[in-house]
């Protein structure tokens, strides 16, 4: 999917957040990577074959 040199890493690589944006929409809160990604504001992911990354929120500090 990636055409630039260097390549982007593919969408099952650990450093898959790497790849160059190719589609940004800040006001409706996603991305599309280069890697057919989409990456969501809230931190959450969709990657290319429908699998679904949660949204990773920092545990709450104890008092």
């Amino acid at each position: 999917m990636c055409a630039h040199q260097p390549s982007c890493p593919p969408a099952d690589s650990p450093d898959h957040l790497a790849a160059r944006i190719t589609s940004a929409h800040p006001e409706q809160g996603w991305s599309l990577l280069c890697n057919g990604t989409i990456v969501f504001d809230d931190t959450g992911e969709l990657l290319p074959d429908g699998r679904v990354v949660a949204v990773a929120r920092p545990l709450a500090m104890a008092a």
